[in-house]
């Protein structure tokens, strides 16, 4: 898995900055706990810290080979080539000769045989970067859905990365700025749109694309887009598809050499993905599979049912694990766990933290990485099968904004006058929606429903499955495990894109593909569970504290938000002047403005 950094500057020697060098790469510690090791040549410097998952003797980095006349190439490398021991095989077919059994030495040939083409060949999550100096070029790549994460700083002679933002603000030529016109994204990070950062002058390469860096500046092309077309299959084998591209990938995605796991919420997602992954182990006499879900003290007494979460996972999580016959844990937190791993959580994110959300899956993750290095989840299957409930809300489905965002109150409506004047919020959320419609992959003669819907299923394959990566990828990889994600395989994506939106609620319910393709599977109860998100606290003492750390942060002159918020509008939305909103919902709501502070004090910026 790992996290790396590097430094490009064609006009300057590189070779006696070891010291910042050393200081950018040791940001990455979490990511890597079993490795370190630093490169530099006259321009290029690359470091990178090791989580050994493949080959754990082999595969330190960077790694270097030589092009013609001895020339280096170098290699720094994030995340996981499932189909690693494919290329392998026809690499050494075409002469070249391997060392270790790493995907590291594999991606390293596959460079060199096909240039930055070679990421049209990979299946898999991964970032990664090349110093070519026989072309004198920096090559930056993600994978397709950007699984893994990669940042960059364009710089008038070159270019800084690193697979977190922490990476870049440790170089001492990096002065991170904020201007008012990310905050309506900071407040609701699913409006970002591919490639944005709130950091002035730090991007993030997008999903699906390559930059590459050389001598006359950076160069940005997309590798992989979806594609519209027909569906050549009916129902029946389009199910029987779909089981056999699950039963694959969750193959691939389960090779390691070291213990792995999944996380099991007893929802048709995760429960789907534990029931294959046991059956792939017990093949193998590598069973039985470790799951591991979370819950709350005291949430019996205090849950209550949400149109997102109807119910608790707990006992559906225990049905799925006793049918499926995994070693099943619960972790079960407290306030105090979770208010502990907060700092824990905004060391990891380097932007606002999500409060709970980022707090219970660090813990979760921490609890699963005492005893395995990989584990399996769900994100994606909602995306890609068609799971939410607004996909299925007709009034939703047909407004004219992001469905996911409804009629919610605006966290940016709460800013004050005089900013909202200069950010217009309304005309930025109007802006990216138009600006992503009008990126949708159509298909000829396709209208009315499914033509709607298509645009719907873009919609949430963008900012919001890009909130749910990242915030799986950070929380994960600060306890140093790697979380592998099978619904995020691309062909699984390309397959689905094209199935029609009446196909995929076939049965009358939300993924419905899915649901036939597992029923052999999983208990009646599990498999006909509706959607329930990932779980939340309901303990109204944190709703309280919310509501007051809120309160607080309006009445404090030092907070870097103070002359930023509407005051009134933040009382109002916190439920101090009667409205009727649930202080559940409402302190769900306040907690972007608690983070944002907190980031903003934290990395020292205020609004230029």
């Amino acid at each position: 898995m790992c996290g790396f950094v590097g430094w490009l500057d064609f006009a300057r020697d590189l070779r006696g900055e070891q010291h910042v060098l050393d200081v950018m790469t040791d940001t990455m510690s979490d990511r890597g706990p079993d490795g370190r090791g630093t490169w530099l040549g006259p321009h290029a410097a690359l470091g990178h810290r090791r989580l050994a998952v493949i080959d754990v003797a082999g595969g330190a980095q960077p790694m270097t080979a030589r092009g013609p006349g001895g020339v280096p190439v170098v290699l720094v490398y994030a995340g996981e080539i499932y189909n690693f021991r494919e290329l392998r095989a026809q690499l050494i077919g075409s002469g070249h000769r391997f060392t270790t059994r790493s995907d590291t030495e594999v991606l390293l040939h596959a460079y060199q045989e096909w240039g930055a083409g070679c990421v049209e060949r990979l299946h898999g999550m991964f970032a990664f970067a090349v110093w070519d100096a026989v072309r004198e070029e920096m090559v930056l790549a993600r994978d397709r859905l950007g699984i893994k994460p990669l940042y960059y700083a364009p710089r008038s002679h070159g270019v800084l990365f690193a697979s977190e933002p922490k990476g870049l603000l440790a170089h001492p030529g990096f002065a991170p700025s904020l201007s008012a016109d990310a905050l309506p994204v900071l407040l609701n990070p699913r409006l970002a749109l591919p490639g944005e950062t709130p950091f002035g002058g730090m991007r993030e390469v997008k999903p699906g694309h390559v930059v590459r860096i050389d001598r006359r500046g950076c160069h940005e092309y997309p590798y992989w887009r979806l594609v519209s077309q027909e569906h050549p299959h009916d129902l029946d084998m389009t199910v029987r598809h779909v089981r056999d591209q699950l039963v694959d990938i969750v193959e691939q995605q389960l090779v390691a050499d070291v213990p792995r796991s999944a996380m099991l919420s007893g929802g048709l997602d995760s429960s789907a993905l534990a029931a294959l992954a046991a059956r792939s182990l017990d093949r193998a006499d590598q069973g039985p599979l470790t799951t591991c879900s979370v819950r709350f003290e005291g949430e019996e007494r205090d849950f209550r049912p949400t149109r997102l979460r109807p119910e608790r996972d707990a006992p559906y999580a225990a049905l799925a694990a006793e049918h499926i016959g995994t070693a099943h844990t619960d972790v079960v937190l407290s306030a105090e766990q979770l208010a502990d791993a907060l700092p824990y959580a905004r060391r990891a994110r380097d932007l606002p933290s999500l409060g709970q959300f980022d707090t219970s899956m660090y813990q979760m993750f921490a609890a699963m990485r005492e005893h395995s290095t990989v584990a399996l989840s769900g994100e994606a299957a909602d995306e890609v099968f068609g799971g939410y409930p607004w996909f299925h809300d007709p009034a939703t489905v047909w407004g004219d904004t992001f469905p996911w965002l409804g009629d919610a109150p605006r966290l940016a409506d709460c800013l004050a006058p005089e900013v909202r004047k200069a950010v217009r919020p309304a005309e930025l959320e109007a802006d990216r929606y138009a600006t992503l419609r009008a990126q949708v992959p159509r298909l000829a003669g396709e209208g009315g429903l499914e033509a709607r819907m298509r645009e719907v299923l873009f919609f949430s394959l963008q900012g919001p499955l890009a909130m749910l990566l990242d915030r799986k990828d950070r929380m994960s990889m600060a306890v140093g495990l790697e979380v592998r994600v099978p619904f995020c395989d691309h062909r699984l994506l390309e397959y689905m894109w094209n199935v029609p939106w009446s196909m995929k609620t076939a049965d009358g319910r939300e993924k419905g593909v899915l649901r036939m393709a597992v029923a052999d599977l999983l208990p009646e109860r599990v498999l006909m569970r509706p959607k329930s998100a990932y779980p939340a606290v309901h303990d109204p003492v944190q709703e309280a504290a919310v509501r007051g750390a809120v309160s607080a942060l309006l009445r404090d002159p030092s907070s870097p938000l103070a002359e930023l918020l509407d005051a009134e509008r933040v009382s109002e939305l916190a439920g101090r002047n009667g409205r009727t909103m649930t202080h559940a919902s409402t302190a769900h709501l306040l907690i972007p403005l608690l983070e944002t502070d907190a980031w903003m004090r934290e990395h020292r910026l205020r609004v230029s």
